[in-house]
């Protein structure tokens, strides 16, 4: 539940009608391209977990792998980005709420969220894992209903209150944008996925972690991919794909075809509780990931602290911290700057993917070595070791030529390509004071 919760949020309620937008009807092509490659890269990620639980994930499997600078990268560049969707996802719910009721400031519901939920991520891991279960609950209902609706209006069980199936021959058939279009396509949804990752972080606080990786592995792929595929099937076959109005909010519209004016509000209370589910997941992702950099000595000491409940509560205080001054940073600084920082969490999930399956590629024979000296089998095995890995690397270095030829692309690329530098800076500095600090003398044996 929580891996279906983490994956579908923000990026199927609110980003489904850019990516139909954008391709027309082929963007079901784009989901499925882009659902391919994140099955194979959360096989290689649950492979791991399932072997080596890790707050760290995979900055712990970059590091083993690849070494220290890598380990360091990847925490970093992850708790960046998470830190900067805090903020954007507490500033959508925040924007939304003050519209229903304009008399309750953002800055209230921006405060509240976030004071709930660092006690919510403070009580115990029990109760995020709760609180994050019946968010999940909530979706896919939602989901589930949606998809029923959808198909009885499709087939005409439902009379619509709108007008009828999209004519996709009018609006310039399936692929009205071609093979430009689905790549455009791939580029809005392919970040969608985001977010699943946290099923792995989560690993190493499961009561079965090889066990729980495993399952929910085999079967929630699939059900995301078909949610997804599903959901915006259900839309293309019902909006126009050149109806801005109707792909604003493509759920909501689809309902009111159906004559459910009611479930179409209903939804955008889904919508709410979809950003505040990937709050509550990102503020867990980002405690637990600084709480592993600093017990490899790539952050601060103080933020391995950790209450008689067993939670590294100064991490979590620390990243809702910085998940406040993201939500300041949204509402203070100039658009050019702001655009800049966004923009490098755009394509960092890329840089991300990337290294697990790179990481994956090293591990996996000593992996394999390990269990069978215990006389076991790895838990979950990706599959055509290494053929499906390095397609899989193939498939990420298409989506970034992809970007190349999109302008606004093309500025995440190289923005995230900045961050990416300042952080390996900061691993050269960091590891040459460490390396000065060791070589240099202690007081008394200076004096003797």
């Amino acid at each position: 539940m929580m891996g279906l919760g983490s994956a579908i949020g923000a990026g199927l309620f609110l980003g489904s009608g850019e990516g139909i937008a954008t391709a027309g009807p082929a963007v079901l092509v784009s989901y499925a391209i882009a659902g391919a490659i994140v099955v194979l890269v959360m096989r290689m990620l649950a492979e791991m977990a399932s072997a080596v639980p890790a707050s760290g994930s995979f900055s712990v499997y970059a590091e083993v792998a690849l070494g220290r600078w890598a380990g360091f990268l990847l925490g970093w560049l992850y708790w960046f980005m998470l830190i900067m969707v805090l903020g954007v996802e507490v500033t959508g719910v925040a924007g939304i709420v003050h519209g229903w009721w304009p008399q309750v400031p953002q800055w209230t519901v921006a405060a509240v969220v976030v004071a709930v939920f660092a006690a919510v991520n403070l009580s115990g891991v029990r109760n995020f894992g709760e609180a994050e279960f019946w968010f999940a609950a909530i979706k896919v209902a939602a989901i589930v209903g949606f998809l029923v609706v959808g198909a009885l209006l499709v087939v005409g069980i439902i009379p619509t209150a709108g007008p009828g199936l999209a004519d996709w021959g009018a609006h310039g058939g399936f692929a009205p944008a071609g093979l430009a279009g689905v790549a455009a396509g791939l580029l809005v949804v392919v970040f969608a996925f985001g977010g699943i990752e946290i099923v792995a972080i989560a690993a190493a606080e499961a009561r079965d972690p090889s066990n729980a990786v495993a399952r929910a592995t085999r079967t929630i792929l699939w059900r995301i991919l078909f949610f997804y595929v599903g959901a915006v099937a259900i839309m293309v076959a019902l909006i126009p794909w050149d109806d801005a109005g109707g792909l604003a909010s493509p759920f909501v519209t689809v309902l009111e075809h159906a004559g459910l004016g009611g479930a179409a509000r209903l939804m955008e209370v889904v919508v709410v509780l979809a950003l505040l589910s990937a709050y509550n997941a990102q503020i867990y992702g980002t405690s637990r990931m600084l709480f592993s950099l600093g017990e490899r000595g790539d952050a601060p000491r103080p933020v391995t602290g950790v209450a008689g409940n067993g939670v590294p509560w100064v991490a979590v205080l620390v990243s809702t911290a910085f998940g406040v001054v993201a939500v300041v940073l949204n509402a203070v600084l100039p658009q050019a700057l702001l655009g800049v920082l966004l923009n490098a969490v755009g394509s960092a999930l890329l840089v991300v993917w990337i290294l697990v399956a790179v990481s994956q590629l090293r591990l996996r024979p000593r992996l394999e070595a390990e269990a069978r000296e215990r006389g076991e089998r790895l838990a979950v095995r990706t599959w055509a070791y290494p053929w499906l890995t390095w397609a899989t690397l193939a498939g990420l270095a298409a989506v970034i030529v992809l970007m190349l030829s999109d302008a606004a692309a093309r500025a995440q690329l190289a923005a995230t390509a900045g961050l990416v530098l300042v952080i390996l800076a900061c691993y050269a500095v960091t590891t040459a004071v460490k390396g000065r600090r060791s070589r240099a003398p202690s007081v008394g044996a200076a004096a003797e």
